[in-house]
């Protein structure tokens, strides 16, 4: 029986424990090498292994998005995507960037004093991918140029009080880490432990880093101030890199979109609350899950979430830019769709569109559910089912200011409160399909039917079997935007996943997009109104301010001060600067 990494996942020796404390000597995380006794320990390959076993407590989870999460698809009045966030003296994502990496580069030190690197190989490349992901998910896509550390510091290392290594010299070291790391990675089907670093996994986020950086090459980084792009060739290599390792996932035939035919169009729904138990209509576990690449895995008996996860998700708000991005069911944005039926009532906007939406947003009157006291009891929409209900029917302002309420990672199976068990996913086929699409049109300028039925299509048709796939001709003959189809498909399919805030960012829209004013729905002159402003029989009374349109505003314009030369990055940290000033500051934090 194939083991899970969740047996070994919190198994570790007292020995790493010492070592992976976190000690703040200087700007780099110094450690005392005294901790443990090399007399006894990285003496086996299992020893390697419980030191490997660390590093996966160091991927994504749920509210751990950090810097990537915040955007203007919600309507939560966070002050990064305001643009009106403050230099600290200290920050956590900073400070646990460079205390991971101390933890990994002391397993690669001890790893060259091995004396048979062929039993270590497999622990020494999964280093090697988290030093890439810790460098790029905590580092260059929040402060940019990094000090670049390979090696355990002491008191007497010149990395203590080095400048900033530039962005591409980072770039380049996490390229150089992952395409070290791929060769000695299983492929998925040969992987004994479930949830450790395979080469898809690699393969994979060397498709994000390649194509991230090559869009901010290409559109961000002349544009900040004191940005220098790096040029045209350099861009073209980074996306011939992405291009070819999304392939090699594609190619390897490893992974698949999660789509059983028994969920019908509510597969991607319940792709994300997948659990052992019984946690939707056809009793399907997640050995039925090939769609994720890399996950930081949970299970209700051997590792709970230990968040409320279901009751924190359950109506989030959302906004009406996000609920607009979803097609109509003839393919085309609901501004071009014959199809579309408006906002004059609750539902109108929910026909007719992308089935995606209806499992992404609660709709006024529906009946959902949120685990603990309001499960699924027949899982048919029964009597008994609509009776446990959390809302029913549901009232779309119980939860939201926007009147846009989403629906991810809740359960909907009895599940005590931060006892769920579904997994979170770090690197899944969907992303990696959406990334082949979008590097080889930002390669070419142009994008072949063939090339977008093996990527982009399948993740638009896989809950919409009737919708029109996205073809040239389509394209052509509707006026649409290549890439603005492609950008829309990843933005509506990665929604909540952490990507949002950082495509903007790469795509130079931030300081365009994130200045416009959040909004909700359409209230005045719709059912909304009648429904809502305290009439007699009436649900409550709502007052809300609205546009000139009558949609809700829920942040107005005068709130949003994202600012082009200087939110684009993070600022570092003053109390780094203090004990290294070589640092030196971001753009516009000064």
């Amino acid at each position: 029986m194939k083991k899970s990494l969740l047996n070994h996942i919190i198994i570790l020796t007292g020995a790493f424990i010492a070592i992976s404390q976190y000690a703040c000597n200087k700007s780099l995380e110094l450690e005392p090498l005294d901790r443990i006794s090399d007399a006894t320990f990285w003496k086996s390959p299992n020893d390697f292994k419980l030191g490997a076993n660390k590093f996966y407590t160091y991927l994504r989870t749920f509210g751990t998005e950090g810097h990537h999460g915040p955007n203007d698809l919600g309507t939560s009045l966070d002050n990064v995507s305001r643009g009106i966030n403050t230099k600290g003296v200290i920050d956590a994502n900073f400070d646990s960037a460079y205390s991971y990496t101390r933890s990994i580069n002391y397993l690669l030190a001890k790893a060259e004093a091995y004396p048979n690197r062929e039993e270590i190989k497999l622990y020494v490349a999964e280093a090697k991918f988290f030093r890439a992901y810790v460098y790029f998910e905590y580092l260059l896509t929040a402060y940019g140029p990094s000090v670049i550390v390979e090696k355990p510091l002491n008191l007497g290392s010149p990395e203590l009080n080095a400048s900033r290594n530039s962005r591409s010299e980072v770039v380049d070291f996490i390229i150089k880490d992952l395409e070290e790391a791929i060769p000695d990675l299983p492929v998925e089907s040969k992987v004994t432990e479930k949830g450790r670093i395979t080469k898809g996994a690699a393969q994979g986020f060397l498709s994000r880093v390649a194509l991230y950086e090559a869009t901010w090459q290409k559109y961000t980084e002349g544009n900040l101030k004191e940005g220098k792009p790096e040029g045209a060739a350099r861009v073209s290599l980074l996306l011939d890199k992405a291009i070819a390792s999304s392939t090699e996932v594609i190619a390897s035939n490893e992974y698949e979109l999660f789509a059983p035919p028994a969920l019908g169009d509510s597969a991607q729904k319940y792709l994300f609350i997948l659990e052992n138990q019984k946690s939707n209509p056809a009793s399907i576990g997640k050995s039925a899950n090939k769609e994720y690449i890399l996950a930081n895995r949970y299970d209700q008996t051997l590792r709970q979430i230990r968040r409320n996860v279901s009751f924190a998700n359950f109506g989030s708000d959302a906004s009406k830019k996000f609920a607009d991005l979803f097609l109509a069911q003839d393919g085309l944005p609901i501004e071009k769709s014959a199809v579309f039926k408006g906002y004059g009532t609750l539902k109108s906007e929910y026909e007719n569109r992308d089935n995606r939406m209806k499992y992404q947003f609660h709709m006024d009157g529906g009946y959902y559910w949120s685990g603990n006291a309001n499960w699924q009891i027949n899982w048919n929409w029964s009597p008994q089912d609509k009776q446990n209900a959390r809302e029913s029917p549901f009232d779309p302002f119980n939860n939201s200011t926007s009147g846009y309420n989403t629906y991810r990672f809740v359960a909907e199976r009895q599940v005590p409160d931060n006892q769920e068990g579904f997994d979170y996913p770090v690197i899944r086929y969907a992303e990696v399909l959406l990334n082949y699409a979008e590097a080889v049109f930002e390669k070419n300028g142009a994008i072949a039917d063939a090339d977008l039925n093996r990527s982009l299509n399948l993740v638009r048709n896989r809950v919409n079997k009737t919708m029109p796939a996205l073809s040239n001709a389509f394209a052509v003959a509707n006026g649409l935007d290549m890439l603005t189809e492609i950008r829309r498909e990843r933005t509506v399919e990665l929604n909540a996943e952490g990507f949002r805030l950082d495509d903007l960012k790469r795509w130079f829209r931030a300081h365009i997009e994130l200045k416009e004013p959040v909004l909700g729905v359409k209230f005045k002159g719709t059912e909304f109104e009648t429904t809502y402003t305290g009439a007699a029989g009436k649900r409550k009374k709502l007052t809300p301010v609205v546009d000139a349109n009558g949609f809700i505003i829920v942040d107005p314009i005068a709130n949003r001060k994202f600012d082009k030369d200087k939110n684009y990055l993070n600022p570092i940290p003053t109390g780094q600067i203090q004990l290294n000033p070589n640092l030196g500051q971001n753009p516009g934090w000064q």
